[in-house]
């Protein structure tokens, strides 16, 4: 869909609900006036009320007691975001305004108990925050502006006691506490003293680090240490000393030499002697090397004092481990006697410092206690200063003022909400009806639900058209009529049709009547036939006697120029009802009757036969199956769709065929898409002076049939 598809269809829309206020203008404006009444009288009988308000200022809520934060003792409370929420409920408390009922004397003065009162007061009390501060204003709307005006001061200053008594109670409570905690801070303190006290007279050998030391402490506390540095020392030794005698016992002779040498202990003569040796022993290889024998004079010599060197280096081995098992000896008696030193100033030191341990949890435990006891002592001081200094959370800014005007009813805007919702609401119940109404609304619905064309769009309030003067704009309406049944009948010959509708009232009889006026003005010889043998009316329309007609020429031997009437219009000829029967059914479905509509089609350019409802009796029927064309007449906006194709079937049911339908009674004035035919009749309709009764072409005067041409004989009036 392109642009201008969207616009044309969105006008449409804007169109058809145009449409709906227009044709339902008549409910809008009945909604409207009902509730604009409505709204005028409960304005009307709505008490006057008047208003006043008081401002006050809400600081936080006061003070609330940990013992254990800060010095101070307390700390202020945080304003949640409920926090003003929470005052509104406060102020409307049961026991915040029970104080204005008994300030006020309420109950006797408007004459109720005090539960009443409260709900009264309950429902003309009202609480606001100003936007962006800490004020909140307290207003209160009554019929009498006195009591306004009290109630309202009472109510900010019965808060504001109220509140105040509520901190108090906690502040008192809370200092009573701190009290308490204190007292019980203090046994606890004096329990720890004497702990401390018994424990310093128990143990004498308490090393106290905080104020010295004694002499006798620390020098016990030095031996021990000294024992066991002895010891670790000793130990050290004779596990060398064991090393070394078990290294001499393990080597060579010659390994054991070069051992014995690397050995720094005193008195070892191998370490100086065993390079002497070594020295010797190369002198003598040397002299060898260089071509002396073993006897020579010079080697002998040597070699001898080598072996002597030997002898005493293999001596000293022998006393070198000698001398090391006697001082391993005597450092493993000395290690015995370290050990036990070692052992008791160990267990010395070791309750030495349990006792020192013990000591400095219980003087730790005691000074604890003793600065929770001053900061308590402290907090309380403060409490107790604190609450004889303690500023006001409520303070009130605005007091109240007499109100000269009342605030309630406002008459204007109740009025123009009374307007507004009028007409929404009309407008709702418009668009409401025309959803649940199916009645035939446009051209499109018959075409669309019946499958018929629509031959006329008759307008509403047409009258008897050879009654008025002059040519009527609405005769366009039959003329359309006229000249669409002769292009929608496919038979020349068909010229008996009978006009039916689904209920009473929908302007059949006259539509039937004007469009035979139509039809003999053009020149057709036109019959009316009354077959509504229930509720006959075209005898009605031109004021003649209905005593002989279609009953006494189906139920005697009449002659047609008996029971055929002519009316004062040319060519248009009457058959009234007669005399009503007691079985219009039976009367009319008789062979009788075929043969009449037989010999009047004959006798007559066309042939009009009006009937009754064909949904309420069954004459209607027995006639559609008589004559050639049925012609059905609905009422703009009246009987349902379903309805209508019922109509339809009944008359296809027993073979009639539906030539189309008249969309009769159509307000032309709120359905702008019927405008057109009025504005087509008014700006084609004949001038009156221009006026010639036209004569059908194909009709001759000797087709005209020659009965009732005298209108003197023909009891028209």
């Amino acid at each position: 869909m392109n642009l201008s598809e969207q616009q044309n269809a969105v006008s449409l829309h804007a169109v058809d609900y145009w449409q709906v206020i227009k044709n339902r203008y008549g409910i809008i404006l009945l909604t409207l006036a009902l509730v604009f009444m409505t709204a005028s009288v409960i304005t009307y009988v709505m008490p006057e009320k008047y208003e006043s308000t008081a401002v006050i200022q809400v600081k936080p809520r006061g003070k609330v007691f940990e013992p254990l934060d800060g010095v101070t003792g307390a700390r202020m409370s945080m304003m949640t975001p409920q926090f003003f929420g929470t005052e509104f409920e406060i102020i409307k408390s049961t026991n915040s305004l029970i104080r204005v009922i008994n300030k006020l004397n309420l109950p006797d003065k408007w004459e109720v108990n005090n539960e009443q009162a409260l709900q009264i007061l309950k429902g003309i009390v009202r609480t606001e925050n100003k936007r962006g501060t800490d004020l909140i204003s307290i207003t209160v709307r009554f019929t009498d502006k006195d009591d306004a005006k009290d109630i309202a001061a009472e109510v900010a200053e019965a808060y504001k006691n109220y509140r105040s008594e509520l901190e108090n109670e906690s502040l008192e409570r809370g200092i009573s506490e701190l009290r308490k905690a204190v007292q019980a801070q203090e046994d606890e303190t004096q329990d720890a003293y004497k702990d401390l006290t018994t424990l310093m007279r128990i143990k004498d050998r308490i090393y106290d680090a905080n104020r010295g030391s004694s002499n006798s402490g620390l020098n016990e506390d030095l031996d021990a240490i000294h024992a066991l540095k002895e010891y670790t020392e000793l130990q050290s030794e004779m596990m060398q000393l064991d090393s070394q005698i078990k290294s001499l016992l393990q080597y060579s002779a010659e390994d054991l030499l070069v051992f014995a040498a690397g050995l720094d202990l005193p008195d070892n003569i191998i370490k100086a002697l065993y390079p002497q040796y070594l020295q010797l022993k190369r002198e003598i290889d040397g002299l060898k090397a260089s071509g002396y024998g073993d006897k020579h004079p010079t080697i002998l010599s040597n070699q001898q004092v080598l072996d002597s060197m030997k002898a005493q280096l293999d001596e000293g081995v022998v006393n070198l481990r000698t001398r090391l098992q006697g001082q391993l000896d005597m450092i493993k008696e000395r290690l015995e006697q370290a050990k036990l030193k070692k052992d008791s100033t160990k267990k010395d030191a070791l309750e030495r410092s349990i006792d020192t341990r013990e000591y400095e949890e219980a003087k730790r435990n005691f000074e604890q206690k003793q600065d929770v006891l001053d900061t308590m002592k402290i907090k309380l001081t403060s409490a107790e200063i604190d609450k004889n200094m303690t500023e006001p959370t409520i303070a009130v800014h605005d007091l109240p003022s007499l109100a000269e005007r009342p605030v309630s009813p406002k008459v204007e805007l109740n009025l123009i909400l009374g307007l507004v919702v009028g007409l929404v609401f009309g407008v709702g119940i418009a668009f409401f009806l025309e959803y649940i109404d199916t009645s035939v609304k446009s051209l499109e619905d018959v075409e669309r639900y019946l499958q018929v064309p629509v031959l006329a769009v008759i307008p509403k309030d047409v009258g008897i058209l050879f009654k008025q003067h002059g040519m009527s704009p609405d005769a366009e309406a039959y003329r359309i009529l006229r000249t669409n049944i002769e292009f929608n009948r496919k038979n020349p010959e068909d010229n008996a049709i009978t006009l039916v509708s689904g209920g009473a009232g929908e302007g059949k009889s006259t539509t039937l009547v004007n469009l035979a006026y139509i039809c003999a003005q053009g020149g057709y010889t036109t019959l009316m036939i009354d077959a509504d043998l229930r509720r006959p009316r075209l005898h009605t329309f031109f004021d003649i006697n209905n005593s002989v007609g279609l009953t006494n020429y189906l139920t005697t031997e009449l002659m047609l120029e008996d029971v055929i009437l002519q009316s004062p219009v040319d060519n248009l000829y009457l058959m009234p009802s007669g005399i009503l029967p007691a079985d219009a059914a039976g009367i009319l479905n008789s062979r009788r009757m075929s043969e009449l509509i037989q010999d009047v089609k004959q006798r007559f350019d066309l042939v009009l036969v009006d009937s009754p409802p064909i949904l309420g009796v069954s004459d209607a029927s027995v006639l559609a199956s008589e004559v050639d064309l049925t012609m059905i007449i609905v009422q703009h906006r009246k009987l349902p769709r379903n309805m209508l194709v019922r109509v339809k079937q009944a008359v296809e049911n027993v073979g009639g065929h539906v030539i189309g339908v008249v969309l009769n009674n159509v307000d032309i004035r709120s359905d702008s898409q019927y405008q057109y035919y009025t504005s087509y009749y008014t700006y084609y309709a004949p001038a009156e002076s221009k006026v010639a009764v036209p004569v059908a072409a194909n009709k001759s005067a000797d087709n005209v049939p020659a009965i009732a041409t005298d209108a003197k004989d023909s009891d028209l009036y």
